[in-house]
This record gives C-alpha cells, structure tokens and sequence, in this order.
C-alpha cells in the first residue's frame, strides 16, 4: 500500500511539474509582443519656437489608422469602419509647447499596437487651449476639425517584436492663427518624423547670457530650437540631407547673425557642431 501511494505522489508530482511548465510557457508567449503581432510604438511631442510667452494645448488621444482595424472594424463605428483606433496608455493633459524646445520633448504614447501597415497617425485635441501674450491668457478657439484630430501620413509596415519612434514636431507660428474678430484660433501644424531614421544636430552657443534661436534649414525642411540656460541646444528629428543651420541672438544682444553651411545629416546619426560663436 505504501509503494501505491509513493508512485501515486511521484505521479502526481511530475504531472504537476508539467501543467506548471505549461503554464509559464503560455504566460512568456503571452508576454512576447511577437507571439501576439504586437509592436511597440512611441510617439513623443516637441515643438519649434514661437513669440509668446506660452501655447498650451489639449491632448485627449493619438491614433493610427491601421489594415488590420480596418478589417475588424465592421459594427463598430464610423471611427471604426474608418480603421482608426486609439493606441492606448496615451499621456493626456494640457501641455505649455514652449517648454518642449531646444531639444525637450513629451511621451505621449509607450505602448503596444497590432503589427501592421499604419496609413496614417492623428493627434486628438481638447478645448482647453491657449495662449499666453504679455502675461495674459487668451483662448485658443479650436474648430470641431481640429478637435477630431490632424492626420498625418505615417505609411510605416511595423513588424511584430520590433520598436518604432516617431516625433510630432508643432509649428507654434503656424498653427496659432489670428482670426478676423482679432481673436486667436488653433489650426496645428505638425511635422511627423520617424526618430530612428532621422538624425540630430546639436551643439552650444557662447556667450550663454541670452537665448537664441538655432535653425536647420534645406529646401523642404525647417527645423528649429531655442538655446538652453546653458546654451545648448538639441535639433531632433532632422531627416537625412545637408543643412544650413543659421543662429539667431536675442536681438537684444546686439550680435550678428551665425551661419554653418553644408551641415551633412545621415540617418540615425548626431551631428554635434560643438561651440558656436557669436560676435
């Protein structure tokens, strides 16, 4: 009777051993993203300068529109049957864009979506938008369009298991429009780059005394960031290409304007100008 009962436990245990096995290699597939055709997906938010004191805006959701929300999405909305779905864990709340320069940006989104081809990417915005000229606040009228979200062509296959980065860059002097009332409206633009195939120019600007701005420019693209306290300055998202990059002192200042011609930009890649000088 005893011999039974120890083959019986012996039994037991190794049937045991295996349903545990079992289970942790359920739990590490459900933890791949690769086994679940997921894909990690970042986007972040930075913005060019502009001449206010501050720019605050809204963000309630960012969005992609996607194959696969497409071919799920019968029965389940005209935001649905449009393919377009929420990324999820999206960072919300009202942000100043004139803190996020000179090479500062803002995580929106960390998180897993359904690998697959993504057409396009939209930011949602809310209402409570404005600006800040002189010290005093003024609303942003955001029309319903825009609330909705701006689209911005994206055409990026991410493939299950693989990491992929993308920048919103706003445009503060484009995008805060004066209406005919004198008001001001809120009609974003936005320039969306792909941060592991584009580059990055940075540097410093002595004296530190004053702020500057600091431009990248080319035929189809601008790029462009204040300095730091410290007078460093950080150009993100720049996509491959040569570049003059132009910086402008505080006018205050009484310095001239610095020019770097032929700054070549590979993808990937820093470019670090090291110290610039005024006079």
């Amino acid at each position: 009777m005893k011999k039974s009962l120890k083959n019986f436990s012996l039994k037991s245990l190794l049937l045991l051993a295996v349903v545990a096995v079992g289970m942790v290699s359920c739990s590490d597939d459900e933890n791949n993203p690769e086994s679940e055709g997921k894909a990690n997906l970042r986007v972040s938010m930075t913005d060019a300068p502009g001449d206010y004191d501050a720019v605050f805006v809204e963000v309630v959701d960012v969005m992609i529109q996607t194959d696969a929300a497409v071919e799920g999405a019968e029965g389940e909305g005209e935001g649905a049957e449009e393919g377009w779905v929420s990324v999820g864990d999206v960072q919300t709340g009202v942000y100043d864009l004139l803190e996020l320069t000179g090479g500062v940006s803002q995580v929106l989104a960390d998180t897993e979506v359904p690998a697959g081809y993504v057409s396009q990417i939209r930011l949602v915005l809310g209402t409570d938008n404005y600006v800040v000229i002189d010290g005093e606040e003024e609303p942003l009228s955001t029309p319903s369009a825009q609330q909705s979200g701006l689209k911005l062509q994206l055409n990026q296959e991410l493939e299950a298991g693989e990491n992929y980065s993308f920048l919103l860059d706003f445009d503060v002097d484009k995008s805060v429009v004066t209406t005919g009332n004198g008001g001001k409206s809120l009609k974003p633009v936005i320039r969306l780059s792909a941060e592991a195939d584009a580059g990055m120019i940075v540097g410093a600007v002595h004296p530190t005394e004053f702020r500057s701005l600091v431009t990248a420019k080319n035929a189809t693209t601008t790029i462009s960031a204040y300095t730091d306290a410290n007078g460093e300055f950080a150009l993100k998202g720049v996509p491959a290409g040569t570049y003059q990059v132009s910086v402008t002192p505080d006018v205050a200042a009484g310095l001239d304007v610095v020019f770097e011609d032929d700054v070549v930009v590979e993808e990937n890649s820093t470019i670090d100008l090291e110290t610039i000088f005024l006079e």
